[in-house]
């Protein structure tokens, strides 16, 4: 005998509805009265954001899911920061947030409201360097080039963090200020890979520009 069409159910849409009944069994009442419902196929969350960046405010209206590294260098046409792995293993897009150092590929613009965000745009001009830009042209830092606006930053950073007493993984003393050490700057600069393994010329542009002997 053939059943009615309204009965006959295959195995994959049994198991989708027994899905979705336990999924709405386990809500309270007032949960589910509050559930949004879903969005309209095609339509983009998006979110107001002010940033200043560089010492100047921008307001934009983002996709929620942009990231800080994305609005930057989509929106703000600000391309010095570098898109590597797009996943914080190599540092190039590294910037200042607030004064520290991130990757800017693993936060979201929305996430930072109100945020004072350096980019290596930022930090000097082609005739008023900063000491660590000047440093890093000193000692050719760089081979490329791909990885300095990030080591740049970073080194910036890690120097603050040096001066106001943050330790590493390496630091001996986590009671004292942590002297930059070689073994103190490698584990801190460790999360900026270079290519082109200019590493020891990095080094010197840093240890210069902290002043100290490694």
């Amino acid at each position: 005998m053939t059943q009615p069409d309204f009965l006959t159910v295959s195995r994959r849409g049994l198991l989708i509805a027994g899905a979705a009944s336990a999924a709405a069994s386990s809500l309270p009442g007032d949960a589910m009265a509050a559930t949004e419902p879903p969005a309209t196929p095609g339509t983009v969350p998006t979110a107001r954001v002010t940033i200043d960046v560089n010492g100047k405010a921008h307001t934009l209206n983002l996709d929620t899911r942009t990231t800080l590294l994305d609005t930057l260098r989509e929106h703000l046409h600000l391309t010095g920061t570098k898109k590597g792995c797009d996943h914080g293993q190599c540092g190039a897009c590294t910037v200042l947030v607030d004064g520290q150092r991130i990757n800017s590929c693993l936060t979201l613009a929305v996430m930072h409201e109100g945020a004072k965000v350096t980019t290596i745009e930022g930090l000097g001009t082609p005739r008023q360097l900063h000491p660590m830009q000047a440093a890093f042209v000193k000692h050719d830092g760089y081979q490329c080039g791909y990885c300095t606006p990030g080591q740049i930053c970073s080194a910036v950073g890690m120097l603050d963090e040096v001066r106001r007493g943050v330790p590493s993984h390496v630091s001996a003393d986590l009671n004292t200020r942590p002297v930059l050490s070689a073994d103190e700057l490698r584990e801190r600069m460790s999360g900026n890979l270079c290519r082109c393994g200019a590493y020891s010329n990095i080094a010197e542009a840093i240890t210069e520009v902290a002043g100290v002997a490694t």
